[in-house]
């Protein structure tokens, strides 16, 4: 195969929501490049891009797909990534090493929230965006007022490149406003037909023209300064002013195509080839900020992995792009990030699951390896005289959701594990903790949908029985005011026997907090605990009543009370001990006497100073239709939210909440149902706050017939 120089290569992702065509456009895509002869179909299930067996299934993007395509002697490398919300780590995976996204919009649907999900990665990625209002040709398809959304939301940068003759399901004719020609399609791909405008158009056409113009003239100071001169920009500088304006997002343009017909996207090929920004424009920093590597052929040979996959008869796959030099077969590299060696004994570049070696990859390409031995998405791989460069990481968004998972056949568990790590590495937006707090093993994701791949596979593919379940909240103890407890521990049975008494006195932790008069503190040792919150031990043992010696052993059973909380077994914090009086044996006298007698000191006295359940409480912000605030409202209020604030953002209204993480299991699920796919949602942790009396008695009355289950 032809190896690309980094100026012949373009790179770009497909990005929208689900069902707005992206990977039927992709297909058209490939077929006017050459690189298939005969398009695929989502409902035949042949095509290029959902390929694998889980988007067979579902008649859906799941994963982001690389292809490439040749036209106007340029390489196009296109990613195509899922719709759904669900999906949306596989979007910004694919935006991080594109230098272009192609946003698609159903002219059916209009501006919805797929639309605002990938312009909003896109505006946080900086990612120079091109519009392209696909399905034209649908009976309800509504191109006026598809634009008028998209430039009431995103401003009157938002500017045709296009517009359509004859929407709906005869439309098969375009304006082209930058060659100023009317172009006329075969429905299902071939030559087009070019022609002057007609008189019946010449004056819309010139129209929008201008406003098209003025818009690349913004490109840079030289361009404006002709476009007042001329009042109108040659194609060449028109071109360059859209190339520019692209590059530095002040110019979004809008293309149209029925990707079903196969209109119009030679066309956008043809743009790409031409006004894209190149791989130069799109640099990735090194993690540590001191190197900037701008796909430049000059510069060590550097390359990302951007995504790994694990394929059946293949192994793993993995997929990166090149940021400096070139790469050549049998190339030995460093994994920067794990400090292990490489070979690249095969370059490989993909149409799908299509893959054909080649010797070269130059700066700016995007390419795959397999049989690496030990690479994971974001790593970094150089040459062996620069092991010391890593390439900023990609920063994926928060989870949303997250469910326990539990095999039902024990024997399982192992096995399990493994291959949800494997699905952490092949997507890291998908995370997999076994949690010590709560004893389960947690899945993490981006929504229901994402979550159920791990049900897929494990139904489908590896015929693993298993449970998923509530996870468990992590519940905080603590205490409102002091008190007194003393234990005395005592055990004989012939020989040495075990003898330990405690006197403790325990108040909440404060800043600037008092000591109880009637106490001396001798020592004090301050533990900030890794959950979270303080524990301050003060000795305040006068006399000998206790060995210095047995204060560790004291302290070792209170950690382990603090580990398993009094009340429902969370973690407790913020808490002050005193240790002031006690009892010990010259013989009996141990430390595992004292750690059992400090235990149960510990809890008595925390059962009698007025403890309290604490509860996680995030931060949510909700961003729906005006139409759908009222119930979306209703049901945040439900979940015992505290709404802070609303706003506009974009076509959408925001709502801000803090929300007890308690009420928050399955909430994409039901917000999906409320807003009829339309609504998405954002949290991050905030605090932990005292939850209300009502819950914390149905709290305690739960753990204690847990435990008298667990007893039975």
């Amino acid at each position: 195969m032809k190896i690309y120089q980094s100026d012949q290569i373009k790179n770009i992702a497909l990005v929208g929501g689900a069902k707005s065509g992206k990977t039927t456009l992709a297909e058209a895509m490939l077929f006017e490049g050459g690189s298939i002869k005969r398009r695929g179909s989502i409902e035949e299930k042949n095509t290029v891009s959902d390929y694998r067996d889980i988007e067979l299934d579902k008649e859906n993007s799941v994963v982001t797909t690389v292809m490439h395509t040749v036209y106007g002697g340029k390489k196009i490398n296109i990613i195509d990534t899922p719709g759904t919300a669900s999906y949306v780590g596989e979007v910004v995976t694919a935006l991080n090493v594109v230098d272009t996204a192609l946003l698609v919009v159903d002219a059916h649907e209009g501006l919805n929230v797929g639309v605002e999900l990938a312009w909003r990665n896109t505006s946080r990625l900086n990612v120079p965006t091109v519009f392209v209002i696909n399905q034209i040709d649908h009976e309800k398809a509504k191109f006026d007022e598809t634009l008028t959304q998209l430039q009431n939301a995103y401003g009157d940068k938002v500017t045709l490149a296009q517009y359509p003759v004859n929407q709906g399901t005869e439309f098969d004719t375009v304006i082209d406003l930058v060659y100023m020609k009317q172009i006329k399609y075969q429905k299902g791909g071939g030559d087009a037909e070019i022609t002057d405008i007609p008189d019946s158009e010449k004056e819309k056409a010139e129209e929008l023209q201008k406003l098209l113009i003025e818009a690349a003239a913004e490109g840079s100071e030289e361009l404006m300064e002709i476009y007042f001169e001329n009042d109108t920009l040659t194609i060449e500088q028109l071109r360059e002013g859209i190339r520019l304006g692209i590059a530095h997002r002040k110019y979004f343009p809008v293309f149209i195509t029925s990707a079903k017909e196969c209109i119009g996207a030679g066309r956008i090929l043809e743009f790409i080839a031409l006004s894209a920004p190149r791989p130069a424009r799109s640099p990735r920093m090194t993690k540590d900020g001191t190197k900037e590597y701008n796909s430049n052929r000059e510069d060590n040979p550097t390359l990302f992995v951007f995504k790994t996959e694990i394929e059946p008869h293949v192994g793993e796959v993995a997929y990166f792009r090149v940021y400096g030099g070139e790469i050549t077969e049998g190339m030995d590299m460093i994994n920067t990030c794990k400090g292990s060696k490489e070979r690249l004994s095969q370059l490989l570049v993909s149409n799908g699951k299509t893959r054909d070696k080649v010797t070269k990859l130059m700066a700016g390409d995007i390419g795959a390896a397999i049989k690496l031995k030990s690479v994971h998405s974001s790593d970094t791989l150089s040459d062996p005289d620069h092991k010391d460069i890593k390439l900023e990481r990609i920063v994926y968004p928060p989870h949303k959701y997250s469910v326990a998972i539990k095999a039902k056949n024990s024997t399982d568990d192992e096995k399990m594990g493994l291959l949800l790590h494997e699905m952490h590495n092949s997507d890291p937006s998908f995370g997999v903790n076994y949690s010590r707090e709560l004893k389960q093993l947690i899945l993490t994701g981006m929504g229901e949908q994402h979550i159920n791949i791990a049900k897929w596979f494990f139904d489908n593919i590896h015929k693993i029985e298993f449970d998923f379940i509530t996870p468990k909240i992590p519940y905080r103890e603590t205490i409102t005011k002091s008190a007194k407890a003393n234990y005395k521990h005592k055990k004989q049975s012939g020989g040495s026997g075990q003898f330990g008494e405690v006197y403790m006195l325990i108040q909440p932790y404060t800043e600037g907090y008092s000591h109880p008069s009637d106490l001396n503190v001798r020592k004090t040792e301050e533990y900030n605990l890794e959950w979270g919150g303080k524990l301050m031990l003060h000795n305040c043992i006068v006399g000998g009543a206790i060995d210095a010696r047995f204060i560790p052993a004291i302290l070792k059973g209170i950690n382990e009370r603090m580990e398993e909380g009094p009340l429902t077994g969370s973690y407790a914090r913020d808490i002050v001990v005193y240790i002031y009086d006690g009892k010990m044996h010259a013989v009996d006298s141990n430390e595992i006497s004292f750690k059992l007698a400090g235990r149960h000191a510990f809890s008595t006295a925390f059962k009698n100073a007025k403890p309290k359940i604490m509860e996680p409480i995030y931060d949510v912000e909700v961003f729906v239709p005006e139409e759908m605030m009222g119930s979306v409202m209703t049901d945040l209020q439900g979940r015992r939210a505290i709404i802070m604030g609303m706003g506009a953002e974009g076509h959408y209204q925001k709502i801000s909440a803090k929300v007890p993480l308690a009420e928050m299991d399955r909430y994409s699920t039901s917000l999906s149902s409320l807003t009829s796919g339309r609504g998405n949602f954002i949290m991050s942790y905030d605090e932990y706050k005292a939850v209300p009396s009502d819950v914390q008695k149905e709290l305690l009355k739960k753990y204690e017939e847990e435990e008298a289950k667990n007893e039975d």
